[in-house]
């Protein structure tokens, strides 16, 4: 923390100190063709993308994040901790973009979008806190982004303080929106929107409002009647507004984009996955997945299909690393589509949308939260908004199957259909929830189940990596190596403070106790 706040205060420090000289020298050797001057658009650029993108290191990363909540297996390169429920060492490198918000209100002061860019700067501290603090539980929020002021070692903040500024920053930036104008430099759908911008944001609060569930009435946060408030003023996603987050294209690739040889024969649809969309008789297996292998061959099955849902089989995560190989190796398992490794232009990030929206929506009613609207009215609308994000937006049909309209408006029979029992509502709608973020935000699914404990995660104490608790899904991220040498007095009373001075992947932070 220290070494990165010191190297990026220098950084902006030099380059702000280079934008204000001017030489004959620099004019002479001054490229007509490229920017040298840094605007307001620019730098709300850089905010939103480092909000935005993946920010893994790599496509690797991509996987592991999605192992991590038991979409896919991985074989033939090793054992994937995640895969096997190890957790390491979090980061604070999204924290390096506080400067350029800081950089990004400064030169929009005065401009007359000014508000909007504020809102864009409030609601990208709120994202960035918000899962920073879901992953390893007190951060540093107060003192963060200060080191051209000397704060070289901020201190960490409660995590119950976190969220209870987290949503007073998402309140800020809905009301910089609905005072702002049309913006430059939002690399996102959106375009500049500020009343689109302003939907997501709040779209966005109603999720952590559902993510702090288990502290109603136990917090200083009043969780109800803030998520009530934000239902009533109807300042919400639509239909039609979109979502936040990136398109995918030539220039800005999917992260397994051309990664075929990499990643083709490795990475396996997980059981968990598989059975419940067979279950569902859901159309998106055959755009998640290839068939197996063993199951399209005729001497050994008769001829399966590619369009067959029973041409699907998924891995048990937890299964021994040699046996998934073995079986692997001989073809039982569904593969990862290989759009997904072809294309540069598979689906799109999609961060924060309607369909979400409308399922957090749905579990308010079923918790008593909200009382405007029915539980199975959202839950159908959030489940037919994401199908029809698949309309138009692959080629033609997937194994030849396609997800079409009539598909959808049938969609709700059998097992899809809304239950009558609360509990299994409550399962249809997270498990809903689990299926939208498969190849999207799937760190946001791991989130889930540790608030919900559902879908429920196959846990193999004979496999697990999990040294501690070897019957149990690990809750949280180590702090960042780096704290231990440059803010080490600071984290030892957050560790001190959380879980009696021991950092370790199985201790239960606030929000979940």
């Amino acid at each position: 923390m220290n070494i990165q706040n010191k190297i990026y205060s220098s950084v902006v420090a030099v380059f702000v100190l280079l934008l204000t000289s001017c030489t004959k020298f620099e004019d002479i050797n001054t490229n007509p063709n490229t920017t040298t001057v840094v605007s307001a658009s620019m730098l709300c650029t850089d905010v939103v993308l480092q909000v935005a993108e993946f920010n893994g290191k790599d496509a690797k990363s991509y996987i592991s994040d999605n192992a991590l909540a038991k979409y896919v297996g991985y074989a033939n390169e090793g054992q994937m901790g995640t895969q096997y429920n190890n957790l390491s060492n979090g980061s604070f490198g999204l924290m390096t973009v506080l400067p350029t918000v800081e950089k990004l209100l400064e030169y929009a002061e005065g401009s007359p979008m000014e508000s909007s860019y504020k809102g864009v700067a409030k609601f990208a501290r709120a994202y960035l806190f918000f899962k920073l603090t879901m992953e390893m539980g007190d951060i540093p929020y107060s003192e963060t982004g200060n080191g051209e002021s000397g704060v070289y070692k901020p201190a960490y903040d409660e995590q119950e303080f976190v969220f209870e500024q987290i949503l007073e920053e998402l309140k800020e930036a809905d009301q910089y929106f609905e005072n702002g104008v049309t913006f430059n430099g939002d690399p996102t759908p959106y375009n500049g929107n500020p009343e689109k911008w302003r939907k997501a944001t709040n779209a966005f609060a109603l999720k952590v409002l559902m993510t702090l569930s288990k502290k109603v009435g136990n917090s200083v946060v009043d969780v109800k009647d803030r998520f009530a408030s934000i239902v009533s003023e109807g300042n919400l996603l639509t239909v039609t507004t979109g979502y936040f987050g990136l398109e995918y294209s030539t220039l800005n690739p999917h992260p397994l984009s051309g990664t075929k040889d990499l990643f083709t024969s490795k990475t396996i649809l997980s059981a968990l996955l598989v059975d419940e969309l067979k279950k569902l008789k859901d159309r998106r297996l055959f755009y998640f997945g290839e068939p197996a292998g063993a199951e399209i061959t005729a001497e050994i099955t008769a001829g399966k299909t590619a369009d067959d849902f029973d041409a699907y089989v998924g891995v048990d995560t937890s299964v021994e690393y040699a046996v998934m190989n073995a079986n692997h190796n001989a073809n039982v398992y569904s593969l990862l589509n290989e759009r997904y490794l072809k294309e540069n232009a598979s689906e799109p990030r999609m961060l924060i949308t309607y369909a979400e929206q409308q399922f957090i929506l749905a579990e308010g009613i079923i918790k008593g939260w909200i009382a405007t609207g029915a539980a199975q009215a959202y839950y159908q609308q959030g489940v037919k908004s994401i199908l029809e994000s698949f309309i138009g937006r692959s080629v033609g049909a997937s194994h030849g199957v396609v997800i079409d309209q009539t598909y959808v408006d049938g969609y709700f029979t059998g097992d899809a259909a809304f239950k009558s029992d609360v509990d299994s509502q409550l399962k249809q709608i997270w498990m809903q929830r689990y299926l939208l973020n498969f190849m999207q935000d799937s760190e946001s699914s791991y989130f889930e189940y540790r608030r919900n404990q559902y879908p429920i995660f196959p846990i193999n104490v004979n496999t697990s990596l999990n040294d501690n608790n070897k019957s149990a899904v690990p809750v949280r991220w180590l702090y960042p190596t780096t704290e231990t040498s440059y803010n080490q007095e600071n984290l030892i009373k957050a560790l001190d403070r959380q879980f009696g001075g021991f950092d370790e992947i199985n201790q239960v932070m606030w929000l979940l106790k």
